[in-house]
């Protein structure tokens, strides 16, 4: 569940970028630069996340700047909490006071709605899993929010599985040709399904998942029936906080929900200079 330290500096560096080219915090240049004390403060109840990415934006910004957790990555916290106590130089502070705080924002927001659906599922055998509808840029961070809200992510990238999804049949002759084509690569492989029909094409093939495109309650227990256990199994396609414990009673290993990455609302935090 850690970031790697060089992808964190790297993309803080960019963002600072983005907020002080070409010619840097003009209205703190303005102020008396003395050094003070600031709090991060929770606005709301959340999971938090992105510590070390708001930490790295201040010490961009000025290495002798003290940040000071009081909390850590994944932990809940109610709001009007202290996240952090920074001590140093104003300007810095400043420069990367919104910076740092967008971070937050993002990841805790991930990490929050995440968690609101894993605590509404059935079962601890049901997972919560992120998709690749994801920021552009920014799925590393997205996909490191959903771990601390406790889900689990799909692959990262397309190189990493084989997932057979409905265009890809639909450009070839045969799914189950497809799938023994699929299968001679050695990698897991994920073959999507939208009825029982195609369902009855590949089992008894050997490959890991299967997932249920779009499909009801009822076609998807018949389905599972048929499965026996075979295949690890995942649904896809309208999960919803109103649903989701319905769907994962089905017995269900995994449900992929895009809105934990693409519909999270961002955390609300403020910072304050005392």
């Amino acid at each position: 569940q850690k970031i790697n330290e060089k992808y964190i500096k790297t993309i803080v560096r960019q963002a600072l970028r983005v907020d002080l080219r070409p010619s840097g915090d003009i209205t703190t240049r303005m102020i008396i630069n003395k050094k003070v004390t600031a709090r991060i403060i929770a606005g709301q109840k959340c999971i938090i996340g992105g510590l070390n990415f708001a930490k790295e934006a201040f010490k961009i910004s000025d290495k002798k700047i003290s940040f000071k957790a009081k909390t850590k990555d994944g932990r809940k916290v109610n709001r009007g909490k202290v996240i952090a106590i920074l001590k140093g130089k104003a300007s810095g502070i400043l420069k990367s006071e919104r910076v740092a705080l967008n971070f937050l924002g993002l990841i805790s927001g991930v990490a929050t709605t995440t968690n609101k659906f894993v605590k509404k599922i059935k079962g601890k055998s049901c997972k919560i899993c992120c998709t690749r509808k994801t920021l552009p840029n920014l799925r590393l961070m997205q996909k490191y929010g959903v771990r601390l809200g406790g889900g689990i992510n799909h692959r990262f990238n397309l190189s990493d599985e084989i997932l057979i999804k409905d265009n890809h049949i639909s450009s070839s002759n045969s799914l189950r040709e497809l799938v023994k084509k699929a299968i001679k690569t050695k990698k897991i492989i994920t073959v999507e399904i939208e009825n029982i029909n195609q369902l009855k094409q590949i089992i008894g093939l050997k490959f890991k998942r299967i997932l249920f495109d779009n499909m009801n309650i009822s076609k998807l227990k018949k389905c599972l029936k048929l499965c026996k256990n075979r295949y690890q199994n995942e649904h896809s396609g309208n999960a919803s906080l109103r649903n989701i414990k319905k769907i994962s009673k089905t017995g269900i290993n995994r449900i992929s929900v895009g809105a934990v990455t693409h519909s999270a609302k961002s955390f609300d935090s403020s910072l304050l200079i005392l």
